[in-house]
């Protein structure tokens, strides 16, 4: 049977990498942009990212795991981790995003902090507002400016893990193995890589893995990777550039026929006509990841 080559043989053609050259600090909304699907679909980002949510409650995906969100939580996140939000309608949150490795003393891993004490509340939402004063004004360097404002958040996140803010899942092999599942997904989508690799990979049936994917983040296996595929297209189809064929080239389909119907079956839209929506926000997720 043929169908897309994610699944079948290996793509030759990457999607261009975003260049992260500057940091940015800005709402949630503003980096949703009126397309949820950049923050809900599951995947993997090029820049470091701190979600601060001052209002409301949500959820997050972080590798794999499913956690609740609530106000007052900070999550960081490094460049390459496997991640989606959902806030509710009336949740409130600002995030920076900065290029990997521009401070040093950021953490390397996800960070999941729940402050209690309204002090550190105040001195991270401070750092922000500052960060956003810097970006507002035509000022001469803006971005050594911010530099400095984020080594003062790196060490925020340092003294709050230190002060016991840190709110971790239980480490059991579940965790784990989702974990090690949600890398594999970031660094092979494109691959010829079917379910039953992945699961070899990580020395599991197939079905055991489905398991426990379902049970960490509400979706299965097949969904985490159909989901990030999803999120590659529509983040490339948000673009005048490339063509529809290059971009099928790119995420490993045998041909732009079977691309168009994927798309369709997940988005209820034509590569064309996404396209030419531009960011416009279509709500639903992707179902069971089908390649022709």
């Amino acid at each position: 049977m043929t169908g897309p080559a994610f699944l079948r043989k290996p793509s030759r053609i990457h999607e261009p990498a975003p260049q992260i050259a500057a940091i940015r600090c800005t709402p949630f909304a503003q980096v949703v942009a009126g397309a949820p699907w950049r923050m809900t679909l599951l995947h993997d980002r090029p820049d470091d990212l701190l979600l601060w949510v001052t209002r409301g409650q949500g959820r997050i995906i972080i590798d794999g795991v499913r956690r609740g969100l609530g106000t007052h939580n900070a999550i960081f996140l490094p460049a390459g981790t496997l991640m989606a939000v959902e806030l509710g309608p009336q949740s409130y949150a600002q995030v920076i995003q900065s290029p990997p490795g521009l401070v040093p003393s950021l953490p390397r891993t996800p960070v999941h902090l729940r402050p209690r004490d309204s002090l550190a509340q105040a001195e991270l939402t401070a750092e922000i507002e500052a960060m956003q004063r810097e970006l507002q004004r035509d000022r001469p360097l803006v971005q050594e400016a911010l530099g400095a404002h984020l080594a003062l958040v790196s060490v925020w996140l340092a003294r709050q893990r230190d002060h016991g803010a840190v709110d971790a899942p239980r480490e059991t092999a579940a965790p784990r193995l989702i974990r090690r599942y949600a890398r594999l997904v970031t660094e092979h989508f494109r691959s010829p890589m079917v379910m039953a690799d992945y699961a070899e990979r990580l020395d599991v049936t197939p079905t055991h893995l489905t398991r426990v994917a379902r049970a960490a983040c509400g979706r299965t296996a097949a969904d985490m990777l159909t989901e990030r595929v999803v999120h590659a297209a529509r983040e490339m189809l948000a673009r005048p550039e490339p063509a529809v064929n290059e971009i099928a080239a790119a995420l490993g389909f045998s041909s732009p026929a079977y691309f168009t119907r994927f798309v369709h079956s997940h988005t209820g839209m034509t590569p064309t006509a996404l396209r030419a929506e531009g960011t416009k926000p279509r709500p639903g997720a992707p179902s069971a990841l089908r390649r022709g």
